[in-house]
């Protein structure tokens, strides 16, 4: 469990003698409920020695002023301001206000704020989905309530931030226990609250693929346009294809077991009722976009994807590929998996376990 609360607390004190060694720069990291140990191999190897952590949650601390911890299974990240313990939200939130004013000259504002709860359950359990939830917006919205009219520039808790701006991160461990950071709004992710994308739909999609295709889309940065042809493997009952269908893609769904009527009866879709290692590799032409999301092990998943994308008439642009885990143990094997994507020969390979990943991770693989 590394240090106590108490002794990080203890270590978060500004120091404000000139002639004392500088303290060490804290952070805390958000990852999926079970992720914390690949979390943990990922930041010691950039510098960074262990401190107290929960299930979803863990800080660390580095005796030099750098960017925060990054890695696959890190969801968010900030360099930390501090914390609070308490019954009493004001008094959370006028302890907030304090190291504020510790660390920031007056005149200081941040871009956006920030409020979200750590995961309290494995994604998907008993339903669960991270996010923002009713305590923490109820939370966020009084703190913005309290920190607006002298520390925000934003209009409201909890928006999408602008590449560049800094943003005031707050989370609840628990709601007696909220911690304190900040971090440079970058790439996609790190504009999100939380790291998880912000999605509002009228009605639920046809499965939870929906807002993982939605997420690996954002995330991947792939030129995608209205009119292109994607596929995708394992698609029943079609939450992906719904996404893609969305913005206009010709979509094909492959996958031996039925469709979403509503999937199934769209115009820009077609249904090939198959597995994808039966398909000749004719069927795949002119199709840009490849998206996989089977339940088969990972390496028979880039068995079948190799042999699509290094066919000599391929024209796939970009893949993303989720590869399931099982535990998280199997993530020391993503680099064995990166090496066999490697010989494809792509552009780039990215990867990331995405905020409504189960245990798995998705690889965003860029051909040309």
């Amino acid at each position: 469990m590394g240090e106590s609360p108490n002794s990080y607390a203890i270590s978060m004190t500004h120091n404000t003698d000139p002639s004392a060694s500088p303290a060490p720069t804290f952070a805390f990291v958000c990852c999926a409920y079970g992720a914390e140990q690949p979390v943990k191999d990922a930041i010691t190897t950039q510098g960074w020695r262990l401190a107290f952590s929960r299930p979803g949650f863990v800080t660390a601390k580095h005796d030099d002023q750098i960017a925060a911890p990054e890695g696959v299974f890190v969801r968010t990240s900030s360099l930390s301001i501090g914390q609070a313990r308490g019954g009493d939200g004001n008094e959370m939130i006028d302890s907030l206000l304090q190291q504020i004013d510790e660390r920031y000259p007056s005149e200081f504002r941040f871009d956006q704020l920030h409020v979200w709860p750590k995961d309290r359950a494995a994604i998907g359990r008993f339903g669960f989905e991270p996010g923002v939830d009713e305590v923490s917006k109820a939370v966020g919205e009084e703190i913005y309530r309290r920190l607006a009219a002298d520390r925000l520039r934003c209009d409201a808790v909890n928006r999408v931030a602008q590449p560049g701006e800094s943003i005031l991160d707050v989370v609840l461990v628990e709601p007696s226990h909220w911690f304190f950071g900040t971090h440079k709004a970058q790439t996609w992710p790190t504009r999100w609250p939380g790291g998880v994308q912000p999605i509002d739909l009228a009605e639920p999609p046809v499965s939870r693929a929906y807002y993982k295709a939605a997420e690996s889309i954002q995330w991947s940065g792939f030129d995608i346009h209205r009119g292109d042809i994607a596929a995708e493997i394992g698609a029943a009952p079609g939450g992906a294809c719904q996404r893609l269908l969305e913005l206009g893609l010709k979509v094909m769904g492959i996958d031996p077991a039925e469709m979403d009527p509503q999937i199934a009866e769209h115009p820009n879709f077609r249904y090939v009722q198959a597995r994808a290692d039966d398909l000749p590799r004719r069927e795949y032409s002119g199709v840009k976009w490849i998206l996989v999301d089977s339940t088969v092990k990972p390496e028979q998943t880039l068995t079948t994807v190799g042999k699509i994308v290094t066919h000599r008439n391929s024209d796939v642009r970009g893949l993303l590929i989720t590869m399931k885990l099982g535990d998280y143990q199997a993530a020391k094997k993503i680099d064995t998996w990166i090496d066999k994507v490697q010989s494809w020969n792509p552009v780039e390979i990215r990867v990331r376990q995405l905020a409504r990943n189960r245990c798995e991770v998705c690889f965003a693989v860029r051909m040309v």
